[in-house]
């Protein structure tokens, strides 16, 4: 059954659904049904709910059995809520409940409900009187009897039987609509298609069951066959990746090699400043031009990306050869993915395997990007050396008017112990905060929305021009390159833009000076500065 949609749900809940809720699930063994135990209908109205999550079939039946007697003894239970969390609620039929509700299964109800008969990700089957709604979210609804409100499936169909009376609408978003003609609906009827023809959606569900609610992208289980035939497609992708760009892999791995801790922190800063840069593109207005083409720009990079990493799991696997005999980059990335396949199936391991090696991959191929840009500035700097020596060497030794009159800036230090703390900077970003906070009341500028921007092309403007800040010229501090060149534009718009992300994620950039052993924030490592303390002699203003 060829289906676009499982591939483009299965890629979304890869990349987006958390593995955090099955937790409870993964120690367990598969699911299993759960019913509503024989209860009296003369018994009081007291609310219980009862939630079980994968337990197993004799736990599950003893735990039906004892809550049985446990309420024909007790004289309770008339109104139970039925929530089952991982598998099947059932409500048998003469028996009564206020709810009948099911995430990550299906819920079936021949009884009495009070209220709703709900199922996420699974099928929703009501043959007894209903006084609420019977819904289905991402599964089939089934009524042949009374609903005293509405019948929902969304993504899934919905046929009423020639019992069914629904009092309210019947609605059947990206499934069909099956009505027996005796079927009654005294509300409207409305079949909205999204994707067209959904079917059963089991195997969605066989994959909610049997791997979303064990940690895990991928299981040894019936009717994932689809599951597998996407991993292998991916991994078939990646193999032709490092097939084409054979160097560009081999660079990227070697990255990681040779800067472990560096190449790591790239990817943390990738994965923490990808959502920001899009909402910065979005705030702007015109920035969200570039949203198409940033999204490609890393939809690419995360492909080639997670070859990359691939690669190096797999050059950690295979055996170690002299440079002239290393193996070729597409066994490594075979090797790799075999590996992490076979990780994949190991229940909560398999998400952390699978969200690690995209974002670790990402982070490979930017800090690659990023060593190469500053080699190739630091050769055409080389080369403007070399070039102005030459020059000097063959011009007469004469002085001209503009290099006598040209003042001499002392040279700024950039040694370590010449280099700001974190308190210090923290002073003068307060003063900068508060001369900005002036100018925003006299101009009206509201300080909840434009403080921040203000006090960034603030930033930028007097760095470019000074070199420093108003603060900074109080506490004697000035922006350096670590290259030893003046700042330019680019420089100061770069380091005011990363601001941004040192602030939003709760300041953490702006401490990271106190334990960063290049007293550098997160902005100045992006951008390539560092703040330091200026000379005696030179003139700040």
């Amino acid at each position: 059954m060829n289906k676009p949609l499982p591939l483009l749900l299965t890629l979304f809940a890869l990349v987006g659904l958390p593995a955090a809720v099955p937790l409870a699930a993964a120690t367990t063994t598969p699911p299993a049904s759960a019913t509503v135990p024989p209860q009296d209908a003369e018994k009081s109205h007291s609310l219980t709910i009862k939630v079980t999550a994968g337990a197993d079939d004799d736990a599950d039946k003893a735990a039906s059995a004892a809550d049985g007697k446990d309420a024909e003894d007790s004289g309770k239970g008339s109104d139970n809520a039925l929530v089952s969390i991982g598998h099947d609620s059932t409500l048998e039929s003469g028996r009564r409940a206020a709810a009948v509700v099911s995430v990550f299964g299906s819920s079936t109800s021949a009884g009495q409900v009070e209220g709703a008969v709900v199922s996420v990700v699974g099928n929703t089957r009501v043959t007894g009187p209903v006084s609420d709604s019977a819904v289905a979210v991402l599964g089939n609804t089934y009524v042949n009897s009374t609903v005293g409100d509405s019948v929902v499936a969304v993504l899934g169909n919905v046929e009423l039987g020639p019992n069914a009376v629904v009092h309210g609408d019947v609605v059947a978003i990206g499934g069909d609509l099956v009505r027996d003609p005796a079927a009654i609906v005294h509300g409207s009827v409305q079949n909205v298609s999204i994707f067209g023809h959904m079917g059963d959606l089991q195997w969605l569900h066989n994959w909610v069951h049997n791997g979303l609610m064990y940690g895990r992208p991928l299981a040894f289980a019936p009717g994932l066959g689809w599951a597998w035939a996407i991993a292998f497609s991916f991994l078939a992708l990646y193999l032709l990746i490092a097939l084409l760009f054979p160097g560009g892999i081999s660079r990227c791995v070697k990255t990681m090699e040779a800067q472990p801790g560096r190449t790591t922190l790239a990817a943390l800063f990738t994965f923490i400043s990808k959502p920001i840069v899009f909402v910065l593109l979005v705030v702007t207005v015109i920035g969200t031009i570039l949203i198409p083409f940033l999204a490609f720009a890393l939809l690419v990079a995360g492909l080639f990306g997670k070859a990359v990493a691939f690669a190096w799991l797999g050059g950690r696997a295979l055996p170690k050869r002299a440079p002239e005999r290393e193996f070729p980059p597409v066994l490594a990335v075979l090797v790799g993915g075999l590996i992490a396949l076979l990780l994949y199936v190991v229940p909560v391991l398999g998400f952390i395997v699978y969200k690690g090696l995209d974002v670790l991959g990402l982070g490979m191929v930017v800090y690659t990007l990023i060593l190469a840009l500053r080699a190739r500035r630091e050769a055409a700097q080389s080369a403007q050396v070399a070039k102005a020596t030459g020059d000097a060497a063959s011009a007469p030794p004469a002085e001209t008017a503009a290099t006598k009159a040209a003042p001499v800036a002392p040279p700024v230090s950039l040694d370590l112990e010449n280099r700001a703390g974190f308190w210090i900077r923290m002073v003068a970003l307060l003063l900068d905060l508060i001369l900005v906070g002036i100018v925003c009341s006299i101009l009206r500028i509201p300080t909840h929305d434009g403080l921040l921007l203000v006090l960034a092309a603030y930033g930028a403007v007097m760095w470019k021009i000074r070199g420093t800040t108003v603060g900074g010229i109080v506490c004697g501090l000035r922006l350096a390159r670590l290259d030893g060149r003046a700042i330019d534009w680019a420089t100061a718009v770069t380091r005011a833009l990363a601001s941004f992300l040192s602030f939003f994620v709760v300041g953490l950039g702006f401490i990271w000076v106190v334990f960063d052993p290049e007293r550098q924030s997160w902005h100045d490592k992006i951008a390539g500065t560092v703040i330091v303390h200026a000379p005696r002699s030179a003139p700040l203003v």
